[in-house]
Order: structure tokens, then C-alpha cells, then sequence
């Protein structure tokens, strides 16, 4: 059995997720069916389902150790660089489908095991720290934008809760596509570098100068409302997440009278992927990187996603 070195969740903790966190040698990942290939990780990057697991969030006590851990680029069997496509087939799953480091260890190992379609080739004008960026939140927020936000229809998009991954993501993306973009942050020191992607910064609550085609919410009860006040008639208000409380009140007579449109979204899918990385790299879009941490110091970049003053992703290097 070959040995890798790893950051896994151990137990849970609810109270303190980083206790629940250890760094140390687990087996290296068996492949479980033919069709799957082992890739070494070449960098990867943090996300706050990895924070979710640590707390026991979609884990079970038998499942553990878990190796967590969704986004990484990393090099194939044949010497290729390749992203890695993170949702795998997963029968037991009620989806039909699971995130890595849900049911199969994840990336923040030395190796990680996939199925061999869920590989894409690392475009050449895009760093594997970049692109370690894009496999979950980034494309969770081009999915909101595209295939359900229909942005293309859109004059103006507004993203709540800028400074998470997908909401920064959603900005940078939105305001690449040439839409006029607001965004909402409860920080002024945030708000000021969301002013730098190309959008306009409010305060959360605050009134826009115009109603918009596309929310993107990931906050959840403590700003729908203003989504819904926000929103032009026929708007699409796509949630993905709800960081502060999934039970919002929601008007309904404005959604009717409106005639707006509430979607729901998660990740997407390797096309959608492939879209992403081949837009990125051709119109010079770059993820929003807070910072980049070599692997032997994985512990401070789960500290610093945990300090919740990150603008951006964490970017885990395993080269370094």
C-alpha cells in the first residue's frame, strides 16, 4: 500500500472545524472501477465545504478519515496537465452524483483517484494555481450566470455578498461579459477591491440606481429580500447557497407580480467547465486569488479561509 501525505478530516467539530483538521499520512486512493486514474496534484484550492465537512456537515463518523479537498490540477498518468472535474457518479448518493472528499477522498493529498472523463487539459495561458480556482466555485458561479442566469438576455447583474468564491467569481465573470455589475458587502475594505473587477459596490440593503436581469444569491435570508426588491420584471434569481439562513421570508405577490423567476443551481457540468476554462483563457480572466500557500503549510490556508477575511480563494501549491 502506498503512502501519501494528506489533509483530512479526522473527526468533527462544530464549534472549532480547524481542531477537527489533521495533516499526516493516509493510503494512497484505490481505484474503483477501470475506467479511473490516479493524478498527482499539482495545486488546489480551499473552499468553504471543506470548513462544512470539518464541522460534520455531509459526513458520517464511519467515513472518516476523510481526505478533503474539491479543485485541483494535477498530472495524469501520461504526463499531461489536467484540471480535475470534481462531481463523480456516485450510486449510493441519492443525487446519483457527489462532490470529491463527500464519498471519495479529495485533493488535498498528494494524489487523488478519478474517473478518467473527469479530467480536461489545463489550457496553456492558465496557471495550474489559477485553474486549481475554477472547478467548483468558479464554475458554480458561470453556471448561475449562463445555463440558469441566462446573463446573455441581461443588461445588469446584481451579485450579494461579494468576497465569497462564487460571489467573486460572479462579479470578475459578469463584469468580463460586459455587464454593468453591482455587488453588495457588508466590508468597506472588501467593497473597495470588488470596485477593482469592475462593479459597482453597495452596502448590503442599499438602493440600486436600476433593477437588474440576474441576482446572484448565495447569502440566503439576511439579503433575498433586496434580491427580490432588486429584481426587473422577468429576472432570474439564482441561489446556490445561503451562508445567512435558508429560510428567507419571500414575498410572493411581488414574485408573481413581477413575474420573476427563483432557480436553483449547484456546480455544473465538464462541458460547462471546459467553457469556462476556454473563456478564462482566451479574454485574460483570472481568478481572484487571496493567496497561495504551499502545501507543507495547508493548516494556515484552512486559518486563513476560516478567518472569513479572505477576498478570493486560498490556493493550496503542492509543488512548493
Amino acid at each position: 500500500m502506498r503512502i501519501m501525505r494528506a489533509a483530512f478530516a479526522s473527526r468533527f467539530d462544530d464549534a472549532d472545524p480547524l481542531a477537527a483538521l489533521t495533516v499526516g499520512e493516509q493510503p494512497e486512493p484505490s481505484l474503483p472501477d477501470d475506467d479511473w486514474v490516479t493524478v498527482r496534484v499539482t495545486a488546489s484550492s480551499l473552499n468553504h465545504h471543506d470548513l462544512w465537512s470539518l464541522r460534520g456537515v455531509g459526513l458520517r463518523p464511519e467515513q472518516l478519515p476523510m481526505i478533503l479537498g474539491c479543485d485541483a490540477v494535477g498530472i495524469d498518468p501520461d504526463g499531461n496537465a489536467m484540471v480535475v472535474y470534481p462531481v463523480v457518479p456516485t450510486p449510493g448518493d441519492p443525487r446519483g452524483m457527489s462532490i470529491l472528499s463527500e464519498h471519495f477522498p479529495g485533493t488535498l493529498a498528494e494524489r487523488v483517484a478519478v474517473p478518467r472523463s473527469n479530467l480536461l487539459p489545463l489550457p496553456a495561458d492558465l496557471a495550474a494555481t489559477d485553474a486549481a480556482c475554477l472547478p467548483t466555485a468558479w464554475l458554480t458561479a458561470w453556471r448561475m450566470l449562463t445555463a440558469r442566469g441566462r446573463v446573455e438576455e441581461a443588461d445588469a447583474v446584481l451579485v450579494q455578498g461579494a468576497g465569497g468564491g462564487v460571489a467573486t467569481a460572479a462579479v470578475a465573470l459578469a463584469a468580463a461579459m460586459g455587464k454593468r455589475v453591482y455587488a453588495t458587502s457588508r466590508h468597506p475594505a472588501k467593497r473597495e477591491r470588488i470596485v477593482q473587477l469592475g462593479a459597482t459596490a453597495v452596502e448590503p440593503g442599499a438602493r440600486l440606481p436600476e433593477r437588474v436581469d440576474v441576482v446572484i444569491e448565495t447569502v440566503g435570508a439576511a439579503t433575498f429580500d433586496h434580491s427580490l426588491k432588486s429584481a426587473a420584471p422577468g429576472a432570474r434569481i439564482v441561489v446556490s447557497g445561503a451562508t445567512a439562513g435558508h429560510e428567507p421570508q419571500v414575498n410572493l405577490r411581488r414574485v408573481f407580480a413581477m413575474q420573476l423567476e427563483i432557480l436553483g443551481t449547484s456546480m455544473g457540468t465538464p462541458g460547462e467547465l471546459a467553457d469556462l476554462l476556454a473563456f478564462c483563457a482566451e479574454r485574460g480572466v483570472r481568478p481572484v486569488v487571496d493567496s497561495v500557500v504551499p502545501f507543507s503549510r495547508v493548516e494556515d490556508a484552512f486559518a486563513r479561509l476560516h478567518s472569513g477575511d479572505a477576498f478570493g480563494k486560498v490556493v493550496v501549491d503542492h509543488t512548493a
